[in-house]
């Protein structure tokens, strides 16, 4: 991300916000609410469209096109084939209701990746598996726990091969007894080489996994730092002040 503005009416929602994060990094963005974070993810992947500044993924543009010194809009159907390298797990898990676990996984491979049906199925029980859901592949999300649900949403996420992976607050629709299930899986991941940018208020998860921790206010990049320095020895007295509230 380099030099990301976003405003709402006046409300600036990302100041001048600028990150790199290499292949395979674990980063966790923490923050007061209203600072910015779920939004700095959406404009990552182009669910907003940054008023200035661009994102890119291996050298490759997010939303746009370059000619010249000038950027142009990709049309939707581009937009959407570059999006899918960038995979999004959100707060409210946003499965298909009508459709069961596995169905909910396949949709994406199938209809915009153009995966053969029989390897999109194949490589959905796989990812059940993984997430410790082998025996849902026909439930419906009614008959799954919020815990379960998130666990397929991530599944569904995966089944694209993301190069990168968003969490937006994975863990905030959850019961509390449930939050350790998904945590687990995504601790997993982190130990999978997947890149991950998590939004999140779980400060040990964030503590235990990142390789890095970035500190948001008010729409800026405040601090970011190794998660052992930035919890034991903040720099900016915002972060200190936040971290004091929280541990």
């Amino acid at each position: 991300m380099h030099g990301v503005n976003k405003s709402f009416g006046t409300n600036k929602v990302l100041d001048d916000v600028s990150l790199t994060i290499a292949p395979g990094e674990v980063v966790a963005i923490i923050g007061p609410s209203g600072a910015g974070k779920s939004t700095l993810l959406r404009t990552i992947n182009h669910l907003e469209r940054a008023d200035a500044g661009v994102v890119s993924i291996d050298g490759e543009l997010i939303g746009y096109e370059r000619r010249g010194d000038v950027l142009y809009e990709l049309k939707e159907p581009a937009i959407r084939r570059r999006r899918s390298a960038v995979g999004m797990v959100f707060q409210s898990f946003n499965l298909f209701p009508h459709l069961t676990a596995l169905q909910n996984i396949i949709e994406a491979p199938v209809s915009v990746g153009g995966v053969p049906r029989d390897e999109a199925i194949a490589d959905a029980r796989d990812l059940l598996a993984r997430v410790g859901l082998g025996d849902k592949a026909d439930a419906y999300p009614r008959h799954l726990s919020g815990g379960q649900q998130q666990r397929v949403a991530i599944a569904r996420t995966l089944a694209l091969r993301p190069k990168v992976l968003l969490f937006d607050e994975p863990t905030s629709a959850l019961d509390p007894e449930l939050v350790g299930e998904v945590l687990d899986v995504i601790k997993e991941l982190a130990k999978s080489g997947t890149t991950l940018i998590i939004v999140t208020h779980e400060i040990g998860f964030a503590r235990e996994v990142a390789d890095r921790v970035v500190f948001m206010e008010g729409g800026k990049v405040l601090e970011v730092g190794p998660p052992e320095r930035l919890f034991n020895e903040p720099s900016h007295p915002r972060t200190r002040e936040f971290i004091a509230k929280v541990l």
